[in-house]
């Protein structure tokens, strides 16, 4: 059945009417004249990088089949209407069930079906040193391997998309030319490589960046260094987390200027993202508190993150409203963006024959609220029928002056 949506563009701010008919975009006409209270309409946001939300989690004993299909329900909330189920280090056989949990949900009828547009695997070949692996475990950290990562890729039944890894181990661009070969994104991430070798890495095909900033030493050389070989490579895309709390303002900009438009929003979400202030139990870091905010700390020493707690749409609030880009720009550095990195059709935008996967929202300048949302031209999630955000839990939000 046809819907006609409309909205504001939300990169020309004109009214216009958008019409879904069979899970596509089949018109996008003029609508008159803005009315009041008008709201916003964009294409979904794509989360490259979804670790857990709201209680669903893909890895550690909590990971399951019912996973996928929760994430990909409370992500609609928030806007969200493609995402890629992250699996981090862990050992061999543990790796290869969480990515067989993913598999069997999409091939359910389900949330999942539609919203996994892919798998990111984190891991294992990441850097062995303190600083770089981040909360990774060492005791599961490897050398690349083909037949492992050929083993995991069956286990995902073909949906393993992007491969996190270090480019210091040796053999490490010849894994990287054979991964792409194989249609597998390499990401450079969790890595003390040298310059050089990072050189290489993309000189093998190795095309993005992943979270860059985080996941490092806390000192380094002064000029030959790894973050600023990846900043400088011009065929090199980045993702950074904008929650206001994994980067501050003044390195979130550099970024975003050197990158232009290849850089692109990840939330970095773990599964408690989306849930209520207070304190929890992990596997990994043990006793956590969440902030009203939305800042995720180790109970035992506030300095140190327990991972991010916020969604995709946090954001783009934050570059939008601290002046680091337009309300267009930041949408499209979480929407557009990331779809034509992994060459997904929602890349077209708010055009005819795109697929049907939009955001209605309001913006004030400060935060954006979740109205609509639309995946493959069905109605997934509705702010009157299904309830908003609570307002225990952080959403779209930032505060005035950026962190």
């Amino acid at each position: 059945m046809a819907v006609e949506i409309a909205g504001l563009h939300y990169r020309t701010g004109s009214p216009v009417r958008v019409r879904l008919d069979r899970g596509r975009i089949v018109s996008v006409r003029p609508a008159g004249r803005p009315a009041r209270g008008m709201p916003w309409i964009a294409p979904g946001l794509v989360d490259l990088q979804v670790n857990g939300f709201a209680g669903g989690d893909f890895n550690g004993p909590r990971a399951d089949g019912e996973a996928a299909e929760k994430v990909s329900g409370e992500l609609a909330r928030h806007g969200v209407t493609a995402f890629f189920p992250t699996v981090v280090t862990a050992g061999v056989e543990a790796i290869e069930e969480a990515l067989r949990a993913i598999d069997s949900a999409c091939r359910r009828r389900g949330a999942a079906r539609d919203a996994v547009a892919g798998i990111h695997l984190e891991g294992p070949f990441l850097s062995p040193e303190e600083g770089p692996r981040g909360a990774h475990d060492p005791a599961h950290v490897r050398a690349p391997e083909w037949n492992l990562l050929e083993r995991w890729r069956r286990a995902s039944g073909g949906r393993l998309r992007i491969l996190t890894m270090s480019p210091e181990w040796p053999g490490s661009p010849e894994f990287i030319a054979r991964c792409v070969r194989a249609g597998v994104l390499v990401a450079l991430g969790h890595t003390a490589a040298s310059p050089e070798q990072i050189r290489q890495a993309v000189e093998a095909g190795a095309r993005l960046s992943t979270h860059l900033g985080n996941g490092s030493h806390l000192l380094l050389r002064r000029h030959s260094n790894y973050l600023w070989e990846q900043l400088a490579e011009d065929r090199l895309w980045a993702s950074a987390i904008a929650d206001g709390f994994h980067l501050p303002h003044a390195v979130l900009k550099v970024i975003l200027r050197m990158k232009g438009p290849r850089a692109i929003l990840v939330s970095d979400s773990v599964r408690l993202a989306g849930m209520p202030p207070g304190t929890y139990e992990t596997a990994v870091g043990g006793k956590v508190v969440l902030t009203p905010e939305g800042r995720l700390h180790l109970e035992r020493n506030p300095e140190l993150l327990a991972g991010s707690a916020l969604p995709l749409v946090r954001g783009v609030a934050r570059l939008a409203a601290s002046g680091l880009g337009t309300l267009a720009e930041a949408w499209d550095r979480a929407s557009r963006g990331p779809a034509e990195l992994l060459g997904l059709p929602s890349a077209k935008g708010l055009v005819p024959g795109a697929p049907g996967d939009l955001a209605v929202f309001s913006w004030d300048g400060r935060a954006v609220r979740i109205l609509r949302t639309y995946r493959r031209g069905t109605l997934v999630f509705d702010e009157e029928r299904d309830g908003g955000v609570p307002p225990n839990v952080t959403s779209g939000r930032v505060p005035a002056r950026p962190t």
